[in-house]
Formats: structure tokens, sequence, C-alpha cells
């Protein structure tokens, strides 16, 4: 009899506990681990870059018509924007319940030396400027995702404009879609021995003294995204229409990615290949929605942003009014949509939002030593939202597979066909 060979969601489930029990038991002497971790996350952004230009462009070329075109891009950015508002504001409501910072002393936390400056808080009209790149060659070697995809989106415009004379560079583009497809099979497959690496030296680093007297604040923020979970199961049963039982039983090998590398768009092509070969979701769509949503629809990010400022100002005893949370709620969502796509980003831009909001930063390098921990909810809820929104946009467009959907054998592939 044949043996059945374990699948990749199987063995990255699997070097997900192994790391946790190899970071407890070693403890710091685990970190030896660190380079394998590195590795995996250097490949992924490796390929990150041109598998979004390839794929945004060849998606956008297969809508073909340019007023569906205009339809899904209108309907994915309100998506966006409204799931992210909406986390805002279930996040400054748990927040309130649980008031995180209440009877808490400044000299109880443990601050880091590192001093945080609050960034310059931008305008509508500065957030859209700085998605349009003044050099794409930059953009390029600077990672900027966000201005990347808008010359893609041009790019692959133009080529529907130009007809049959954009033909060749169609199936460029389209060729060089797959081709990154099948690298990030190869590279998908190292996951479960980086995934195993960077939990490890997670929980070697930090161990249960990650807890103590945040452990209020950090359960405040996992309450929230908990919550913002029960908003995407009624998406997905009122708008996508689809089953919750196959959604839950299939997006943990997602999480598992996304917990160990905290990153969206470092877990980008895991998220689709899971939403191509699990969930059914065409691949002219899903390489159109799901880069956009890795930089821009931040529905855990803003959980931690709206938290943070209930805390910090409960901490030194400023009561905010309505307005102000209000104003709260629309300042999150800004920082979560221009939010930059660098190392500790997250904690700069909760500086900017603490400052316009006139509170102390003062607890902000404490905030940054736990980070890694809500970190891993945050981003997990971030690529979450992007696949329900993706899921439920697909079902109005009729771009989504049920037969794949519903199949609860579905996996990831190691090269991705059309």
């Amino acid at each position: 009899m044949k043996k059945k060979k374990l699948g990749l969601s199987a063995k990255v489930f699997i070097g997900f506990g192994l790391g946790i029990i190899l970071g407890i038991i070693f403890k710091e002497k685990v970190l030896v681990l660190k380079p394998v971790g590195d590795m995996f996350l250097r490949l992924i952004k490796m390929i990150v870059v041109p598998l979004i230009l390839f794929s945004i462009t060849a998606g956008v070329c297969s809508i073909g018509d340019m007023q569906k075109l205009k339809r899904i891009g209108s309907k994915t950015l309100l998506y966006y924007l409204c799931t992210t508002a909406l986390a805002g504001v279930i996040s400054l409501t748990i927040a309130n319940v649980i008031n995180p910072g209440k009877g808490l002393s400044v000299d109880e936390i443990v601050s880091t030396e590192t001093v945080y400056e609050a960034a310059a808080t931008p305008s509508i009209g500065d957030t859209i400027l700085q998605m349009i790149p003044d050099n794409i060659f930059t953009a390029f070697t600077t990672g900027n995702l966000m201005q990347i995809i808008v010359f893609s989106l041009f790019v692959g415009i133009a080529i529907i404009i130009m007809g049959e004379k954009g033909v060749r560079v169609r199936n460029f583009f389209e060729s060089g879609a797959e081709i990154m497809y099948t690298i990030t099979g190869m590279v998908m497959e190292t996951s479960p021995y980086g995934v195993a690496a960077l939990i490890a030296c997670s929980v070697g680093a930090y161990g249960m003294k990650i807890f103590g007297p945040l452990a209020v604040f950090i359960g405040t923020v996992y309450l929230a995204l908990i919550s913002v979970v029960l908003m995407y199961a009624i998406m997905l049963k009122l708008i996508g229409k689809v089953s919750l039982r196959q959604f839950f039983r299939k997006i943990p090998e997602l999480w598992l990615v996304t917990a160990s590398t905290t990153s969206s768009s470092g877990s980008l092509p895991i998220t689709l290949n899971v939403a191509k070969n699990k969930f059914g979701v065409a691949e002219e769509l899903s390489s159109f929605t799901l880069p956009l949503g890795a930089t821009m629809n931040m529905n855990g990010g803003v959980c931690f942003y709206a938290a943070s400022v209930i805390f910090v100002s409960q901490i030194y005893g400023i009561e905010l009014s309505f307005t102000q949370q209000a104003m709260t709620v629309l300042m999150a969502t800004l920082v979560s949509v221009g939010a930059p796509g660098i190392p500790g980003g997250a904690i700069v831009m909760s500086t900017m939002l603490l400052s316009t909001m006139g509170l102390p930063l003062d607890v902000v390098g404490m905030i940054a030593g736990i980070f890694r921990l809500i970190d891993m909810g945050t981003t997990t809820m971030n690529v979450t939202g992007d696949v329900v929104s993706t899921i439920c946009i697909a079902r109005g467009e009729n771009m989504i597979d049920y037969s794949v959907y519903n199949d609860s054998t579905a996996k990831t592939t190691i090269g991705v066909s059309k």
C-alpha cells in the first residue's frame, strides 16, 4: 500500500508546533536557528516585488473589460476601507469596556532605551500622492509595494487599451506570472523549516516575560481581533454566501505562515495560492485584490492602533471625548492605509497617531518590546481580511469555483497553472 504523503499545510502545522516546543525547552539557546528563519524571510522577500508586478499586470489584462475593471476596483477599495473602519470601531469599543490602562502606572512598565519620534501626520492628499512613484526603479529597489501596484495597474490598463498591439507584451507578463507562481511553490516548500525556526526564536527570546503588566493590553488587542473574525463570519455568510465550516477548516494553513512571518506582503505568495487552490477564487481577481490588500487593508493593524490610543490615554488619566475617539477611528484608518512597509512600521505610525491625539509617547518603547506577540495576531487578521473581502467580491462577480471551495481535500500546489 502506497504511503500517504503529508500536505504542505500539515508540514507547516508540525513546524509551528515543533518551533514552540524548541523555544520552551532551549529558551535563548534556540536563537542559533535564527539564520534559518531569516533565510526563509529573505526567500519570500526575493519573490514579492516581481510577483506583484507580473501577477497584477496579468490580472488586469485577464479582466479585459475596462468597465469590469472599474467595477471590481471600486468594490475592492470600498470593502477594504469599510472593513478597516469597522475593525477600528470594534477595537475602540472593546478597549473602552476592558479599560486596559486603568490602574496602571508608567513606573510599573519597563521601557526600552530606544527613543521613538512622532512621524508627521499625512493628509489624505499626501497619502494618495505617496502612492504614485516619481521613479519606478526607486520603488523597485526600496520595495515600495503600493507604488509598484499603481505602476502595474497602469501597465495592465495600457495593454488592454492597445488591443492586438499589446498581445505580445500581455503574453510576456502572463508567462512571467506563471514563472513567479512556480518559484513561489519552490519557496513555500521550505516554509515548514522557516516557520519552525521563526516561532522557536520568538518563544525562546521572549518566553512568558512578555506578559506581566501588559497582559491586559495584549488581551484587549486579541479580543478585538477575535471580534473582527466574527465580522468576517457575518460577511462570508451574508455576502459571500459560502460555508463557514470550509473557510475555517482551510484558512489555518495561511494563519501559520502569517503568525511566523508577521508580514502581509511576505505572506502574499501563500495567500494567492490558498485563495485560488483552496477557495476557488479566479486568479484574475485574486491577483488584483490580494496584492492591493497586502499594502492597504489593515483590519488587524487598526485594532492595535485604536487600542493603543485608549491604553495610553488611560495610563495618563486622560479622558477622550466621543469626538476625539471618532477622530481616532478616522486617523487609525488613514494610518493603516498609509503605513510604511518597513520593520517596526506599525510602531512608528502609532507614535504619529498618539502625537496627533495629543498623547505622551513615553510608553511607546515598552509597547515595542512586546509588539512581536501582537504583530502575530494583527498580521493574521490583515491577511484574513484580504481573503474574506476577495471571496465576497468573487461572489458578486461570479468569479469563484464552489466545487473547489467546498472540496475538503483541496490542496495548495507547488506550481500554479491556469
